[in-house]
This record gives C-alpha cells, structure tokens and sequence, in this order.
C-alpha cells in the first residue's frame, strides 16, 4: 500500500472508531445535554492529537515537537482504554441481552463508567510508566558453570525509547539505579533511542556513566534503524558501549571465561542487508571450553537460531510486555515469549518488559524493570 493511501486508511479507521464510541457511549449516558456535547469536543479533539503526537518528530521547533507529542501521545493512551473498555461494555450488554436483564440500568450506568475506567486505567498506566523502573532479581541455572562464574550478575536494561517524552533526567535515574546493583556486566538490548543524534545526544549522554566490571554491551533493536542506526552506532561507541553486530568478546572473569556475543535486530536485513541478524555468525571463531555463551539479541525470535548456534543463555526485550492490557494478549502472535525465564532446548532465554515505554506513557498489568541476572551452578 503506498503511503500515500496507507495515510488515507489509517486516517479513515480512527475516524470510524472515534464516531463509533461515541454511537455507543453518548446516547446512553442519560446525562444533561451538555454532557453530550463535551463527549463530541472530546473525541473531535481525540481524533486530531492521535495522529499529530505520533507524527511530532517532523515539527523541526523544539520544544513544540515534544508538546504536541506528549499531547498525543497521552490522548492515544486514553483512546486506548476507551476503546477496549466499550468492546468490554457491549459483551456486558449482549450478556444481559441473552440472560433477559437488559434495561436502562445496565446501559446508563455501564456508559458512566466506561470513561471514569479508563481514565483511572491512563492515570495508574502513567504513574508506573514515569516512575523508575524496580529491579527485578532472576537467578538464571547453567549446566557444568565454572565455580568463578557463580554468581556472575548481569544487569540488563531494554526498550527505553528516549525520545519526545523521555529525556536526560529519566535516564539519568535508570542508570543509577544500575549502577548501584555493582553488576559484572551491563547489558542494552536494544530499542534504545527513537529519534535522531542530532536532536537526543544530550538525553543519551548519561550512557557515558555506566559502570561494571567488565564493561555495557549494546545490539540494535528495530527502533534504532528507524532513527539512522549507523549514526547511532558511532555515537554509543563514544560514550563507551561496545556496540555488537553480529560478533563477541570472550571476557577472562577470574579463572573462567565468558563470551559474550550480540546481534543486529532481528528486522536488521529490511534496512541493510549486510547487517541481517546472524546468531551462527556472532560466535564464528570463539574459543572451546568457555564457562558460558551469552547472547544479547533485541527480539525473542532470535531464540531458534541461537539454540542452534550452541548458545547458554539469550537475553531480549522489545516485547515490553505488552505494555498495558490487552496488547499483551497478541505479543505471542509476533514472538515466542511476552516476558521472564524460558526454556528452549538447551537455552534459556529471558525476555524483559523493558526498561522505559514507547507510544503512550503508559503501563498496566506490565511493570517496567530493571533486570538483575546472577548466573548459577545448576542443581
């Protein structure tokens, strides 16, 4: 579809569900008139920041950009619980149709609280999206691990998307929050940034930070492709990361080593075809008998090719979790896991709920984190 028409559509489709809330919800809430016609404002004023907060990134004035951003952004939110809570509402009704107590009552008083819902769902979602993210503690068990390499901890963080309403101060906070956890390595599973170097070098710069024993390791995720990945590359290798495309490093951790290997995101080959995401080829060369082989891999689909390439333990993000219900009922139509420790053949893989947000700020029933990992002896 070209853009042009896709534009078209999508624009036709919010249009369509906007005027269907209000079909359903307007007529039903049994209120004063003037109620009715702030419902029309409301969703007029919806269907017009939707779109524009999503498309802020191409007004050049800042901060007008971020504004109109965080306007939109927190209307799609809103629209969102909305939108599902009426979906809801009309399976109550058709219930009480079925069972023969359909009346005025279950109609008027399931309309009121369809928007009092969801604007106590968007205030709740907002206050877990903007607080720091908790640490989350996970023991991951590894056959025949090295006595030096027990206890081995990662601290893993994913999917910030510093951008239009993430800036300086939140990452600030995450990092030292990971810092205080003293890891042995630090990992940045992708998804970091949306948005270009020009405009978020200043918000990124508390990267430069981060401290661990042996070092942060960061692998694209599809976020960074669409905001100039090559000149992110460039950028975080600045700071200090040690940016892994489709390669490794093996880490001498007391009388043990660990190799450490990463991938270009799994969508990499839709952009540059030379950086199509290869688990086989990110462990090419590395030596026998290393205690551990670690993979850092954005999407969780990575998962089969890295089981084949021999692979101990895989760590991803980019599901977030769903974010807020129910987006994380349709994560598994895309990937193999939505979030924490699984199991495949002989690798583990765990998935974080990310470490920021993307889109709305908004989180319910899927809590940001910070990722904790300590590699231990199998029992």
């Amino acid at each position: 579809m070209a853009p042009r028409s896709f534009l078209l559509f999508a624009s036709a489709l919010l249009a369509a569900l906007h005027a269907y809330l209000g079909w359903r919800l307007l007529p039903d809430l049994a209120a004063a008139p003037w109620v009715e016609v702030s419902g029309v404002i409301f969703l007029l004023i919806s269907l017009v920041l939707v779109p524009t907060g999503l498309l802020a990134r191409g007004i050049k004035r800042q901060p007008l950009a971020d504004r109109v951003a965080w306007a939109g952004l927190l209307a799609m939110g809103l629209f969102s619980s909305l939108f599902v809570l009426t979906l809801g509402r009309e399976m109550l009704l058709l219930g009480a149709w079925l069972t023969g107590t359909a009346g005025a009552g279950p109609t008027t008083w399931s309309a009121r609280a369809v928007p009092v819902v969801a604007l106590l769902v968007t205030m709740i979602g907002f206050f877990n999206a903007r607080r720091v993210a908790r640490v989350v503690t996970v023991e991951v068990p590894i056959r025949d691990l090295p006595a030096a390499l027990h206890g081995f901890s990662i601290a893993q963080i994913s999917d910030i998307h510093v951008g239009p309403t993430i800036k300086q101060g939140y990452l600030t906070a995450i990092v030292e929050r990971v810092n205080a956890l003293k890891p042995d390595l630090i990992a940045v599973t992708g998804d970091l940034v949306d948005g270009s170097v020009a405009h978020l070098r200043r918000h990124t710069a508390p990267l430069a930070d981060l401290r661990a024993r042996h070092g942060t390791y960061f692998v694209t995720g599809n976020h960074e492709y669409y905001s100039n990945a090559p000149a992110w590359i460039v950028e975080l290798r600045r700071l200090g990361l040690t940016v892994l495309l489709n390669e490794h490093v093996v880490l001498e951790h007391e009388t043990a080593r660990l190799v450490v290997a990463g991938v270009t995101d799994f969508s990499a080959h839709h952009f540059d075809e030379a950086q199509r995401s290869d688990p086989v080829k990110a462990l090419a060369g590395a030596p026998a008998g290393t205690g551990v082989k670690l993979l850092l891999a954005h999407q969780p689909r990575s998962a089969d090719a890295a089981a084949t390439a021999g692979f101990d333990l895989q760590l991803s993000g980019h599901t977030h979790g769903g974010q807020f219900f129910p987006w994380n009922l349709f994560v598994p139509l895309q990937q193999p896991y939505t979030a924490g420790l699984h199991r495949l053949r002989e690798l583990w893989v765990y998935t974080s709920r990310g470490t920021g947000y993307w889109g709305p700020p908004k989180r319910f029933g899927a809590p940001s984190e910070i990722t904790h990992l300590r590699l231990v002896m199998a029992g």
